[in-house]
């Protein structure tokens, strides 16, 4: 677990994330983590889960745009269809 703040204010990738994640849930759901380091844990994974919230986002975005981009599925250096060959 992140013990600077350096290392907090850091925007993992999404599998990191997710990563972490599924750790801060495991020592929460052992409950040996004290009050302090349980609200820590807390907040780590609200942090956490927005930027996989944001990465999401973003992929969909992404998707999106290319499914709306027409396909060109005739490159300049190949030949044309000749309609009796087909």
């Amino acid at each position: 677990m992140p013990t600077s703040k350096a290392e907090i204010d850091v925007q993992p990738d999404f599998e990191t994330a997710m990563r972490e994640l599924e750790e801060l849930v495991e020592r929460l759901e052992q409950g040996d983590l004290s009050l302090e380091e349980s609200l820590a844990a807390f907040e780590r994974g609200v942090t956490l889960t927005r930027a996989c919230q944001t990465a999401l986002k973003e992929a969909e975005q992404k998707s999106r745009s290319c499914s709306k981009r027409p396909v060109n599925r005739q490159s300049k250096n190949s030949l044309p269809t000749n309609p009796k060959w087909a």
